[in-house]
């Protein structure tokens, strides 16, 4: 049955009629239909953000850097209108306008079906208009995937306007520049989501303590067990996705700063240019000293030399392309190098002796010493055919060795163990001055050759050393 009535409509009441009419080509009767048919369906008015304002900007504030669930978005807009950005254009603009959001999309392309560039404008209040943008851009972006991935590759909110830059890309790129640009919070909402009552957990033992909590990778917590100086470089390598060698210096240091600020390792991490602060609140010499050399190394496993100093609450890394420079020229000297030994050996002499008048350079010459024992045991390994260590092959390399710097040594073994005793150190002595960081580094030369020929069967134990008044430095080797 039709029932035919007359009635009156201001004009706010015409405006928001206008979209459904346009839609049902200026047809007034079946505009009202869906109006009282989505009435009856939602029991709400169809405008219903005007149901609660301020409980709607809530909503929409929540809503900011999460990205919808791919059931519920295509749910608001239809797949199909993928194949036309016109129709899609046209749809959400009728659809803003019947949802009285005051949002305007103007959307440019280049190909109307399947564009490889698009442009988006977006005009209105701040809050449904970006929520506008992450809806629209999410759209595009996972309904390309499978034919022509679209990336975004830049967003810009000047006032109430929103310009969306997207482009042609591959599918991992694409789905990255959604989670950059709109989805900031979605993976740590979705892993709390995950494991609730772990997280909640966390958090209470963190705010009970006043963030004096430690949380770090159990391999580096294995390494504090064990006695060694844990470097953190699986966390790193997480973050960065690639090997800790191939991360960019600068990159580097940031993802430094990230997991030592966010681990509580120490309190603060500052950056400037090449240089590194620490801050902390440590007491315990010891541990400070433990940290220092474990920044120092993982620098030094990324390809870069830093020396290190503390003061009461800081460390400072401060960065040494010199050294690293020439420890890069001799190391690979050394490996290329044909039966020239002695010129290597004296070449690095050479540099010690430059190295001297630097009076703050003794952790970067433990990374020069470590990595020059390792390639003269490589030097000499290739030159006398040496197809595997043991304590005979590996104290004949170290006396020619001695031979060659004027180092007098003795060696005696007895079973698995052997005793080295050096009597005089021409590298460390000059007249009667005695360099204590050219004796450190003549040192770290052979616990490099020490852990290249055997790795972790062997054990140091230093008895006696120069540096501390003796009248010899003496180390035994035990092989396990």
């Amino acid at each position: 049955m039709i029932v035919t009535k007359h009635i009156s409509l201001d004009n706010e009441c015409v405006e928001k009629l206008k979209p459904y009419v346009e839609k049902h080509s200026s047809n007034f009767s079946a505009a009202v239909r869906e109006i009282i048919e989505k009435a009856g369906k939602s029991g709400f008015p169809a405008n219903s953000s005007a149901l609660d304002s301020t409980l709607f900007k809530w909503m929409l504030s929540e809503l900011d850097g999460i990205l919808l669930p791919d059931a519920v978005l295509e749910e608001i807009i239809d797949r199909s209108l993928m194949n036309s950005m016109g129709q899609l254009e046209r749809y959400l603009n009728n659809r803003f306008k019947e949802l009285d959001w005051g949002v305007n999309l103007t959307l440019k392309c280049d190909n109307d079906s399947s564009p490889s560039g698009v442009l988006i404008e977006l005009k209105g209040t701040n809050q449904k208009t970006k929520f506008a943008a992450s809806l629209l851009s999410q759209y595009l972006v996972k309904n390309s995937l499978e034919s022509s991935p679209l990336e975004i590759r830049s967003v810009v909110n000047i006032s109430d306007c929103i310009r969306i830059e997207m482009s042609k890309s591959n599918k991992k790129e694409a789905l990255n520049s959604l989670c950059k640009f709109f989805g900031g919070r979605d993976e740590v909402i979705n892993a709390v989501k995950s494991r609730l009552d772990f997280w909640k957990s966390i958090i209470n033992r963190h705010a009970l303590s006043n963030y004096n909590m430690v949380t770090v990778h159990r391999n580096y917590f294995e390494d504090l067990l064990s006695g060694k100086a844990p470097m953190g470089e699986i966390a790193i390598e997480y973050m960065s996705k690639k090997p800790i060698h191939e991360i960019p210096l600068k990159e580097m240091l940031s993802h430094v700063k990230e997991v030592y600020e966010t681990s509580r390792v120490v309190d603060r991490v500052e950056i400037s240019n090449d240089t590194v602060v620490l801050f902390h609140n440590y007491r315990n010499n010891e541990a400070i000293e433990r940290l220092k050399k474990s920044l120092i190394a993982l620098l030094e496993t990324n390809g870069h030399i830093y020396d290190a100093k503390s003061t009461a609450n800081m460390i400072v890394l401060t960065h040494r392309p010199d050294i690293g420079i020439k420890i890069n020229e001799i190391v690979e000297n050394l490996k290329t190098s044909n039966n020239r030994l002695d010129q290597e050996l004296i070449v690095f002499m050479a540099f010690l002796k430059e190295v001297k008048r630097s009076p703050d350079v003794p952790l970067s010459l433990t990374s020069l010493g470590a990595r020059i024992g390792k390639s003269l045991m490589q030097e000499y390994e290739n030159e006398n055919n040496v197809k595997s260590w043991n304590l005979e092959n590996f104290k004949t390399a170290l006396e020619l060795i001695d031979s060659k710097i004027h180092r007098k040594s003795e060696w005696k073994i007895e079973g698995k163990n052997l005793l080295y005793t050096i009597r005089k150190c021409g590298i460390a002595t000059e007249g009667n001055t005695f360099d204590t960081y050219v004796c450190h580094t003549a040192r770290e030369v052979f616990k490099g050759a020490l852990n290249y020929a055997f790795g972790n069967r062997a054990e140091m134990e230093i008895k006696k050393l120069l540096t501390h008044g003796d009248n010899c430095c003496e180390v035994l080797i035990r092989i396990l």
